[in-house]
C-alpha cells in the first residue's frame, strides 16, 4: 500500500539547510496498521505530507496505494483520508454542511453522504453539534470534527498525524473503536503517528520509530521491547551481604549482569517472566532467599530512551526545531497550491 525509497525532504532556513527527511525507505502492506513515533522535529509529519503529496518530495520516491505521488498525485488523494495536527474545517460552516461538502468533493452520492455523515457525527459525539457553526467549537470538538472529514469517504488508506491529540480519554476510545471498525469492515489500512505510547503498543501491529529524520527501527511493538529495552528483574534482601552472596547465583540462571544496590538485586534480560520462578527457585535451594520479587516489563518510551538516549516525551530542545519546521512546510505548501 506504501512503498518509499531514499525519500528526502530539505528546506532552507536563513540561508541554512534543515534536514527534515533524509533517505526513507519504508514499505506498509494492505491492511496493515503501523504506528510512526519520535518526539517533535524527528520528521513525521514532514513524510506524511510527502506521501499524502501535500509537499513536494526533495528527492526519492513514493507510490501510495498503487499511484507515485510525485506523477499522479490527484490519484492517490482520491484513495485516501488525510487527518493532520491542524484543524481543516471552513470557520463559517456548519458542522452536517461540512460533512456534506466533504462527501461532494470525493463524488459521493448525497443520500450516502447524508448517512455516512450522520453516522460519524453519531459514534463521534457530534449529533448535538451538527447545526452548530465550526468557529463555535472548542478545540476538541473541532479535532473531532477534522476525524470525522477524514473517514467520511471511507478511505483505503488512512494516515492520521496525532489523530488523538486534545480529547480526553472517553473520545479518545471512541475514536480508536471507529478507526478499527473501518479496518475491520474495509481492510483499511492505517498509518499513525502518535505521542500516545499506550496506543502505539495496543493497536500498532508495527511501530516505526524516527529520529533527526531518519528511520532507526521497525519491529512489532513486542520485538522492540524485547531486543531493545529488556525486562528488569529487581531482588530485595535482608541484609547488604544476602545481597552479594546471591549475586553470583543470579549471574548465572540469568546469565545476566547484575547490579548491586545496597540490599538490592537489578537484572535486565529478555522474557522475565519465564526466569524470574526459576531464579527464586535457585536463591531458595542456596539458603539466599530474596526477601521481595520484583519484574518491570519494558514500555515503547524505554525502547526510545535505548535507541536515542532520550525518553519519546523528553521534548525540551525539540520545540524550536519542530516550530521553524513547519514554518517551512506551511510556507512550501502554499507555493505548491499556488503553482
Amino acid at each position: 500500500m506504501i512503498t518509499a525509497r531514499g525519500l528526502t525532504k530539505k528546506f532552507t532556513v536563513k540561508r541554512e539547510r534543515v534536514d527534515a527527511v533524509t533517505g526513507l525507505d519504508l514499505d506498509v502492506q494492505r491492511g496493515e496498521l503501523v504506528a510512526f513515533l519520535g518526539p517533535n522535529g524527528a520528521g513525521k509529519s514532514t513524510s506524511l505530507r510527502m506521501l499524502t503529496t501535500l509537499l513536494p518530495p526533495t528527492s526519492g520516491t513514493a507510490c501510495v496505494a498503487g499511484y507515485d505521488v510525485r506523477r499522479e498525485p490527484n490519484e492517490v488523494r482520491r484513495r485516501i483520508g488525510y487527518i493532520g495536527q491542524g484543524n481543516s474545517a471552513g470557520h463559517y460552516q456548519r458542522v452536517r454542511d461540512e460533512l456534506l461538502s466533504q462527501g461532494a468533493f470525493y463524488g459521493m452520492g448525497r443520500a450516502q453522504t447524508r448517512r455516512r455523515a450522520d453516522e460519524l457525527l453519531e459514534s463521534l459525539d457530534l449529533a448535538p453539534l451538527a447545526k452548530r457553526g465550526v468557529l463555535s467549537l472548542s478545540g476538541g470538538q473541532k479535532r473531532r470534527l477534522d476525524i470525522a472529514l477524514g473517514l467520511l469517504h471511507s478511505p483505503e488508506l488512512l494516515f492520521l498525524d496525532e489523530p488523538s491529540t486534545g480529547l480526553d480519554p472517553q473520545s479518545r476510545e471512541n475514536l480508536w473503536q471507529h478507526i478499527l471498525d473501518l479496518r475491520r469492515t474495509h481492510g483499511t489500512t492505517i498509518f499513525v503517528t502518535t505521542h500516545y505510547l499506550d496506543e502505539a503498543d495496543r493497536f500498532a501491529e508495527r511501530v516505526m520509530v524516527m529520529d533527526h529524520g531518519r528511520l532507526i527501527a521497525d519491529d512489532t511493538a513486542s520485538g522492540l521491547k524485547t531486543t531493545l529495552a529488556g525486562d528488569v528483574i529487581t531482588l530485595g534482601f535482608d541484609s547488604a551481604g544476602d545481597a552479594a552472596a546471591a549475586r553470583p547465583i543470579a549471574a548465572t540462571v540469568t546469565g545476566a549482569s547484575v547490579s548491586v544496590n545496597g540490599q538490592q538485586l537489578e537484572i535486565t534480560l529478555d522474557h522475565g517472566d519465564r526466569v524470574l520462578p526459576r531464579l527464586l527457585r535457585e536463591l531458595d535451594t542456596a539458603d539466599t532467599a530474596a526477601a521481595t520479587a520484583g519484574l518491570r516489563q519494558p514500555t515503547l518510551d524505554d525502547v526510545f530512551l535505548a535507541l536515542t538516549g532520550r525518553s519519546l516525551r523528553d521534548d525540551s530542545g525539540a520545540s524550536e526545531t519542530a516550530a521553524g519546521k513547519a514554518a517551512q512546510e506551511e510556507s512550501a505548501l502554499k507555493e505548491e497550491v499556488s503553482a
